[in-house]
């Protein structure tokens, strides 16, 4: 029997034999690292090698996507579907259409996934996928023969007790009727349960849109009142007091900033001003936009998730807002910054910033938005951090019921309680 390898080993190994993906091995570390004392404790789980399998997905799944533009053009796009560990349940994760998309990507946001569902307790594996195919700018019968080839290559790897894919960055459930629409012509059935995201009528869950967003802000608040009673943020709350004459201890009257201004970061803004905050700033890629009288959500609503616009077509209608070029949200000072945007947004620079600038919370909305270094800096300055894989896991905790409602062919309110019977 080969000799038990130490955690630092077992990372090496998984780096060596994966190489040229460093979105992978950060997030590898991450979740590696911290096991050490317990695997010290648990030798059994040493010999049986857990960490070494948890980290190898059970499958991975790559394959062309040839689409047509609507002048005619074939494009050829790079699809991907990483079936992480299937331990506790079907393979649970989303799909991602976004230019960065590669398989280092898809292996690190598989391997966050399969520590996210396991924490929701609803028994769902983890997997990951998505195309290098950019929907923005594209009309809606380009992303629907996108979708439809996309599906094509991928309907056999997915069922509603195998893989069942939802949304991410750049699929909205637009793309999630598409892609559906697309699984019923192939295998000749509706099988709701096959997707999650879907829309109200054909089989979606209630708050499935607002979910992460909605989540990541109850954890802040909860992450804010704990620390707080424990004590752990009085001398920042200090500081932060100086400011406000008076302590800040949840979201009311706190300032906030977000990343992003898409589906999460819009939700998570929606629900910090309904429990009092004033958030200043969120950006996209045209730049980060700045309202100090506070953002207007049913605008920003309006803008970015109805038209799909950008925002500068929120300035334009807000007096008092601008929209600066650029990635700066973090410059703008604030009692609590919510990351929902994108991977490794958030470096050692910017969390200083935070710092300097009086933050007292952060927490991620978006999978692994904060550097190590940027995290490392928060834990030094004893400001709250409210990692992603619990931070943002409302979303895919609402997937799992929409899932059992699909199972059941029923439906559930947002006011009714599941019983025994709706399992």
């Amino acid at each position: 029997m080969s000799a038990a390898l130490s955690v630092d080993e077992v990372i090496e190994a998984v780096i060596d034999r994966s190489p040229h993906q460093p979105e992978f091995h950060q997030a590898l570390r991450a979740v590696a690292a911290p096991l050490a004392p317990f695997l010290a404790e648990h030798p059994i789980l040493v010999r049986l090698k857990i960490l070494e399998r948890m980290c190898e997905p059970e499958r991975e799944v790559i394959f062309r996507v040839p689409w047509v533009d609507d002048a005619g053009e074939i494009h050829i796009a790079r699809g991907y579907r990483v079936q992480f560990n299937s331990a506790l349940g079907p393979y649970k994760g989303g799909l991602r259409f976004h230019p960065t998309v590669n398989l280092s990507v898809m292996k690190f946001l598989g391997l966050e996934q399969t520590m996210k569902n396991a924490l929701t307790g609803l028994g769902l594996g983890s997997a990951k996928g998505g195309s290098d195919f950019d929907p923005k700018g594209r009309t809606d019968g380009e992303v629907m023969r996108f979708c439809q080839s996309f599906m094509t290559s991928l309907y056999g790897y997915i069922g509603h007790d195998l893989d069942v894919p939802a949304g991410d960055i750049g699929v909205s459930t637009r793309e999630i009727g598409f892609l559906f629409g697309q699984y019923r012509r192939l295998t000749g059935h509706h099988e709701s349960g096959v997707l999650t995201g879907k829309g109200l009528g054909w089989g979606g869950a209630a708050l499935r849109t607002e979910a992460t967003g909605y989540g990541l802000v109850y954890f802040t608040q909860h992450l804010l009142e704990s620390r707080s009673a424990d004590g752990h943020l009085r001398h920042l709350q200090a500081d932060a007091a100086a400011r406000h004459g008076r302590d800040v201890s949840g979201f009311a009257g706190a300032t906030v900033i977000v990343s992003g201004a898409g589906n999460v970061a819009v939700h998570a803004i929606e629900k910090a001003v309904s429990l009092g905050a004033r958030v200043v700033a969120c950006s996209d890629s045209t730049g980060t936009l700045l309202d100090e009288a506070g953002i207007d959500v049913r605008l920003l609503k309006t803008v970015k998730l109805d038209h799909r616009g950008s925002l500068e077509e929120y300035a334009a209608e807000r007096p008092g807002a601008e929209v600066r070029p650029g990635h700066r949200v973090w410059e703008v000072p604030c009692d609590v910054a919510l990351a929902c945007a994108t991977q490794n947004e958030l470096d050692e620079d910017d969390a200083a910033t935070l710092i300097d600038n009086g933050c007292i919370v952060v927490a991620e909305g978006a999978n692994m938005p904060c550097t190590p270094g940027a995290v490392a800096r928060f834990r030094d300055a004893g400001v709250a951090f409210g990692p992603g894989k619990a931070a943002n896991a409302g979303g895919v905790a609402v997937s799992g019921f929409e899932m059992r409602q699909n199972a059941a062919r029923d439906h559930w309110s947002v006011c009714r309680r599941p019983t025994s019977a709706s399992h």
